[in-house]
């Protein structure tokens, strides 16, 4: 077994680089809908391909981790998902674009699958609540992506050259660190669990999944439509445009790199309804504010509640009672990261009715359930006062 350093490094690598291609595309929305002349609907249509990909990749992903590791897994699936998101640059057309996003929502989901199974394993090697810090790197790796976009954007650097580069860069550096051996658990999921093909939450991991739906959705509506949010309600020049996932993204890392010490000292279920409220105040700030730095400050909030949510709803799953990691994990990322990507398509659609200023005011609505249902968080053989 790998010492405790290099096991956290490892995973956390990937953790980074997943991060760091998404936050690559989020960061240059704006200039793919400029060059395939994208209305909001019509972007809404292409993520909802993206979201697509994702949860069609989800169950197979659960069984691959389960039977393979998940470590292997996570390190096939990196190699597919930078090259995913060259495919995405160099799309000629709208259609062939259409095909390259759901390709890379596929392997993205699918390595959120499997990292997060390999987390968990590496939580009951390490002995200790490390959940939230491997989240902390996606953020930070998202954070990255978003600043290299940032530049990229500066440099007037054409989409594919800033795609391939960025995407060979992350994996290079991440590839490296990750390579260490892992004995992996085989497991076999219970016979019921094999054999569904959407592994939907059920039992007590239902609520677990739809908070984690709540929190997801905001991340990803912030991922996608914060730059596009920024030019509508700001008017933001289109390099400050980027900055609203990068500050987001920032805030994110920050509360997960304390989050293991505000969980022990508040308890769960108090952290995740602090989270929610959090998020909902962002997000209020982001909709009435009609300038730039208010609406960065709401970003910030709105990161600083989502940021615990996540780690905590797979650190629930990985350890539940009744299903095998890999199965469990795929069945809360189904509403989970199903939401992240499914839900920034919800958003463009309700901004073809109501403005994208006011489809964001949904997300509050979305945060307060949080603060509702945080008890479902709460570890299994835990009793936490309500």
């Amino acid at each position: 077994m790998p010492s405790p350093v290099r096991i956290w490094s490892a995973v956390a690598a990937m953790f980074f680089l997943n991060g760091g291609l998404f936050g690559t595309w989020a960061s240059r929305i704006p200039r793919v809908t400029e060059l395939h002349g994208l209305d909001d609907a019509g972007l809404g249509l292409l993520l909802l391909g993206l979201g697509g990909g994702a949860l069609i990749s989800f169950p197979l992903a659960g069984r691959a981790a389960d039977h393979f590791g998940a470590a292997r897994t996570t390190r096939a699936l990196a190699i597919a998902c930078a090259l995913a998101l060259g495919l995405v640059a160099a799309a000629p057309g709208v259609w062939t674009l259409a095909l390259a996003l759901v390709l890379f929502g596929a392997v993205q989901g699918a390595m959120d699958v499997t990292m997060n199974g390999w987390a968990g394993e590496a939580e009951r090697a390490l002995a200790k609540p490390v959940m939230a810090s491997f989240h902390a790197l996606w953020s930070l790796g998202a954070g990255a992506g978003a600043a290299l976009g940032y530049l990229a954007t500066h440099l007037a650097l054409p989409l594919p050259w800033h795609f391939l580069m960025a995407g060979g860069l992350l994996y290079a550096v991440t590839a490296v660190v990750a390579a260490v051996p892992w004995p992996g658990e085989r497991r076999q999921s219970p016979p019921k669990a094999a054999a569904r093909r959407l592994p939907l939450p059920r039992g007590a991991l239902l609520w677990v999944g739809v908070v984690a739906l709540c929190a997801s959705l905001g991340e990803g509506a912030v991922a996608d439509w914060s730059a596009l949010f920024l030019l509508d309600a700001t008017s933001a020049s289109a390099a400050q445009s980027t900055l609203g996932y990068a500050i987001f993204s920032t805030a994110m890392v920050i509360m997960r790199l304390v989050g293991a010490g505000l969980i022990l000292r508040l308890g769960t279920t108090t952290a995740t309804r602090l989270a929610g409220l959090s998020a909902a105040l962002g997000v209020a700030l982001a909709v009435l504010s009609g300038t730039l730095y208010p609406v960065l400050a709401g970003f910030f909030l709105m990161g600083i509640g989502y940021a615990l949510v996540m780690p905590l709803a797979f650190s629930r799953a990985a350890n539940d009672p009744e299903m095998s990691p890999g199965a469990a994990i795929a069945s809360v990322a189904t509403l989970g990261y199903g939401g992240m990507l499914l839900g920034p398509p919800l958003i463009g659609f309700a901004a073809s009715l109501i403005t994208l200023h006011y489809a964001f005011a949904l997300l509050g609505v979305l945060s307060l359930f949080i603060v509702l249902r945080a008890r479902a968080l709460a570890p299994p053989a835990v009793s936490e006062p309500a």
